[in-house]
């Protein structure tokens, strides 16, 4: 059955070609960061005339359905409010291994089956979309045979020997990646050592399931041999020879509304519209749950400036200051950053790379403190760009916050600079750029 591809994005590249309408399960396990991209692609597809299923953990339901996207839920779900499961994650030494091994593989069977399900039930898929966060998913595809394309959000994913990432355990060997010959190569091999056990659930299911050991899972076979989508900029990092074949930069997909609503909270409306751009402070979607003192020093730091400031708190109250506020400071759970960021003056976050792009589309100057995870790596790029810096959590202290921001605020060089980059940004159209590959490889496997 076909159906002529419906008008183009705005700025994007007419196809000019009928396309079969095509039954696309997306999936991958995370936080809004890891989905909303996902959400972004469903929605282009969507309104190609396909149908886009989303395969991801329960607590995203209640903002998928109401766009029309089918749902399935896939095991683990995520419990937003778990903030012990989120402080195990973030644990800057042990964080990678936690969630791993603590939380996705003793379920892996479970999203399996979920997963299997979503790719054959009511009707079989014609493409998988899977996020490396679902180790489950190539087995589905090798399972089943239907093709598969997956996609990374960070450059640090594909640990690249001539990029190397910084890892968050050993920071202080990405310091001499510069000037000592093959640390690189030294950074690959030691975080495929490091992290040699962690996979054996995986080895595990692959044998019950009767297929063989195959490729290591954490680097290797979870990247499709079809079509690996790189949804990131080539502003934040550039295709590198050791990068697995069929890899293609789209740019950033964004989406970041609730639901369909891009609205700000009606008092952040009113206090943006009262006064100067502020500083925003945010820790995303998961960070937020294991904030410690952040919003209490960043509060000290704005009032110790004289800058007006917003704090997106999230749904935790324990992160609400326990000091009195004065007007200059505005205080929200959520704010869609596409609204927000741009009406700022700086924003201080953790360095998730959703975060990152939406700064960087906004033009906006960035502190970043980060976590674990990609974020380290993602801070070192950014100050490479000369758009941020980075400070530690351990650092973050409100004299040295307001000295950070202060030199930053004085400095006409980081305004300048991101606004340079966001003009890059806006001809980039990385949720159409995607969609085209997902239907060029449909074509491919049916000429």
């Amino acid at each position: 059955m076909l159906s002529q591809v419906s008008e183009a994005r705005p700025g994007a590249p007419s196809l000019g070609a009928e396309t079969a309408i095509l039954r696309v399960v997306l999936s991958n396990i995370g936080t809004f960061g890891d989905i909303n991209p996902l959400i972004a692609i469903a929605l282009e597809l969507k309104r190609r005339g396909h149908v886009p299923v989303m395969a991801v953990p329960a607590v995203f339901e209640a903002k998928i359905r109401p766009l029309g996207i089918e749902f399935h839920a896939v095991r683990p779900d995520i419990d937003p409010e778990n903030s012990i499961l989120v402080e195990m994650v973030y644990d800057v030494k042990h964080g990678t291994e936690h969630g791993l091994r603590n939380f996705l593989f003793p379920v892996l069977r479970q999203t399996y089956d979920d997963l299997l399900d979503a790719a054959t039930k009511p009707a079989r898929a014609d493409l998988l979309l899977l996020g490396e966060l679902n180790y489950a998913g190539p087995l589905v595809a090798e399972v089943t045979g239907i093709p598969w394309a997956s996609y990374v959000l960070a450059p640090l994913s594909f640990f690249s020997a001539f990029d190397p990432p910084v890892l968050p355990m050993y920071p202080r060997l990405a310091r001499a990646d510069k000037t000592v010959p093959g640390m690189g190569r030294v950074i690959k091999r030691l975080a495929r050592f490091v992290s040699r056990k962690w996979p054996q659930a995986i080895y595990d299911l692959r044998a019950e399931l009767g297929l063989e050991r195959g490729s290591n899972p954490l680097f290797d076979a979870k990247h499709s041999p079809w079509l690996v989508l790189a949804l990131f900029s080539q502003v934040l990092g550039a295709e590198q020879k050791d990068w697995p074949a069929n890899t293609r930069i789209t740019g950033f997909c964004y989406y970041d509304s609730d639901a369909g609503n891009a609205a700000l909270p009606a008092h952040l409306e009113a206090f943006l519209g009262a006064g100067p751009a502020p500083v925003v402070f945010t820790l995303g979607s998961a960070a937020v749950l294991a904030a410690g003192k952040f919003y209490e020093h960043s509060a000290s730091a704005a009032i110790k400036l004289g800058v007006r400031a917003v704090l997106l708190i999230g749904s935790d109250p324990r992160n609400r200051p326990q000091q009195a506020l004065p007007e200059s400071i505005c205080v929200a759970e959520y704010a869609p950053y596409s609204a927000l960021f741009k009406r700022a003056e700086l924003v201080v976050h953790q360095g998730g790379v959703g975060t990152v792009a939406q700064c960087l589309r906004a033009g906006k100057p960035m502190l970043i403190m980060p976590y674990s995870h990609d974020q380290p790596d993602n801070g070192r790029r950014m100050r490479r760009l000369k758009v941020a810096r980075v400070m530690q959590r351990s650092s973050y202290t409100p004299p040295r916050v307001a000295r950070k921001l202060k030199a930053m605020l004085e400095e006409p060089l980081f305004g300048e600079r991101a606004a340079q980059v966001a003009a890059r940004l806006e001809h980039e159209d990385g949720v159409g750029a995607a969609c085209d590959a997902l239907e060029e490889l449909y074509r491919g496997n049916h000429p």
